[in-house]
């Protein structure tokens, strides 16, 4: 399909985007890499009547050691993120599930910031961000404010952004040498997970969380809860699918999903290093 006819605008700056979005409310949208945004215009999900281009702004695409957490700009594409020294030295699990994002041409356009921002429970970056127990960054016209993995997601492509706010960068904590694994069930390797699970070690806890398992990228609450009161992989692992609400669709059912989330879950467990 043809999107509905729009008008376009190229930003120089984050400010100069944020003046725009502000200008036009819900009527605008951002453009980045594009890969979410305009399918969804294809299918008139979304009928912006005004596109304002941010692929330009070149102060966004950092991947910078702020100390205690890797700060990542949300223009940061997949491939810089895949490829990054710094990131697979203080932060590997973030540069291996962006090596999973799609194929290398979508990795080499795809921006974080557009994963993040599209909320796309079936999206693998979003749950690797929960996992680590990341925080955005977000400015409007009022200013900046930070807001944790787990506030951001509230509803099927919803986040906690605001009309006139864009998200500009992302911290994830430092976490070399520390335990974690994805795993990502698909039939082809480009594809969406049909399931995914995200395990990390933050703070001597693990942290579990799962991808298109509900209407938002969410944390396994329940497995997190199993594995602080000393269960196994295993028992833990029983617990992926409590508390969700898995879609249907052509790939899978809400079963097979709940019952992909038990399995990928205890392997992601043992992978690390939770017996």
């Amino acid at each position: 399909m043809i999107p509905a006819s729009f008008d376009y605008v190229k930003a120089s700056s984050a400010d100069e985007a944020i003046s725009l979005i502000s200008e036009h409310g819900d009527e605008a949208k951002l453009l980045a890499g594009g890969h979410s945004l305009i399918p969804m215009m294809k299918l008139r999900l979304a009928v912006p009547s005004v596109l304002v281009d941010i692929a330009g702004v070149r102060d966004l695409s950092h991947v910078e050691d702020r100390g205690d957490h890797i700060a990542i700009g949300a223009l940061a594409k997949h491939r810089s993120i895949e490829t990054s020294d710094l990131l697979i030295a203080q932060c590997p699990m973030l540069a291996h599930v962006a090596s999973k994002v799609g194929d290398p041409q979508v990795r080499h356009r795809g921006t974080i910031g557009g994963s993040l921002a599209h909320s796309d429970p079936a999206s693998d970056l979003p749950a690797a961000v929960l996992a680590l127990g990341g925080s955005l960054i977000v400015q409007g016209p009022n200013g900046q404010r930070e807001i944790a993995a787990t506030d951001f997601f509230t509803g099927y492509f919803e986040s906690a952004l605001a009309e006139d706010e864009m998200l500009t960068e992302v911290k994830v904590p430092k976490s070399p040498g520390t335990n974690w694994n994805y795993q990502k069930f698909n039939r082809r390797a480009q594809d969406w997970a049909i399931v995914g699970v995200a395990a990390a070690q933050v703070d001597g806890a693990m942290q579990v969380s799962l991808v298109n398992m509900g209407s938002t990228p969410l944390r396994a609450t329940a497995v997190e809860t199993a594995l602080a009161s000393g269960a196994s992989a295993a028992e833990a692992a029983d617990e992926a699918a409590n508390g969700t609400e898995a879609p249907t669709d052509l790939n899978a059912s809400p079963e097979y999903r709940a019952h992909l989330a038990r399995v990928l879950t205890k392997r992601a467990l043992e992978a690390s290093g939770v017996e």
